[in-house]
């Protein structure tokens, strides 16, 4: 697979095939936790003086990607963890700790170490980079339709007032309000409709490829992939590395 060109692109943004909706992925694309839960994860490895192998890096990260897209291990550790929130992350530590490269017997010693560093001593705080309000404000005051889609269960626009982010939005759409989960189409076909708009005249930008790539393109509408670090390099659409470049892309 290869990128998109620019020139595919810009046709693809230009005469009938305008854009007029943009929807926005919230975690990790607009609203961070900073420190990140990765680089949380990853100083509960250097405590425990492991030292994980540089090349597995990105595909550590890109495990955590597709496990939250509503991976199938993700259907079976809930169904088999149920009401046992403890065991659940200790698992999910151990299975985090295999996509680094680490033996059975060493995820399996590690684990419970590393859950009880993150659920002790690993706190985040809302961090909002400023090119998001910055870009949301020019992308409206350009006449866009703001429609903002997350794979929460729960409601989401207290915190988004708490972080000033509210007032960009069209309205705001979580999965739990549908009972559909990213890439389940159901949720994108869900947010076209209370937008009233047409899926080729619809953006979907979001951060993790298999919930938002996939997921939007099976509701026909256009992604656009953010991804700072290359986690995606053989991503086979629109990649940008701050959301600040999306109204440059789209003004030309």
């Amino acid at each position: 697979m290869s990128l998109w060109t620019f020139d595919y692109w810009e046709a693809m943004l230009s005469g009938t095939n305008g854009v007029e909706t943009i929807i926005f992925d919230l975690d990790g694309t607009l609203r961070h936790n900073r420190p990140t839960f990765l680089q949380g994860f990853q100083e509960a490895v250097r405590r425990l003086a492991l030292s994980p192998n540089p090349a597995q890096w990105r595909t550590a990260v890109r495990w955590l990607h597709y496990y939250w897209a509503q991976s199938p291990d993700l259907s079976r550790d809930r169904l088999r963890f149920a009401d046992q929130q403890e065991e659940f992350w200790t698992n999910h530590a151990r299975r985090h700790l295999l996509a680094y490269g680490y033996s059975p017997s060493q995820a399996a010693l590690f684990a419970p170490q590393i859950q009880r560093y993150m659920a002790e001593e690993y706190q985040a705080e809302n961090y909002v980079p400023p090119e998001v309000p910055e870009s949301l404000a020019l992308l409206r005051s350009r006449g866009y339709r703001i429609v903002l889609l997350s794979n929460r269960s729960a409601p989401c626009d207290e915190e988004l007032q708490e972080i000033d982010l509210l007032k960009y939005f069209d309205f705001t759409l979580v999965a739990g309000e549908v009972n559909a989960w990213k890439p389940d189409p159901r949720i994108f076909h869900e947010a076209l409709q209370r937008a009233a708009s047409r899926p080729e005249r619809t953006l979907y930008v979001g951060d993790n490829y298999f919930a938002d790539v996939v997921g939007s393109r099976r509701a026909g509408i256009r992604p656009v992939l953010l991804d700072p670090e290359g986690i995606f390099v053989e991503a086979d659409c629109m990649v940008i590395h701050s959301i600040g470049d999306l109204p440059d892309l789209l003004a030309q």
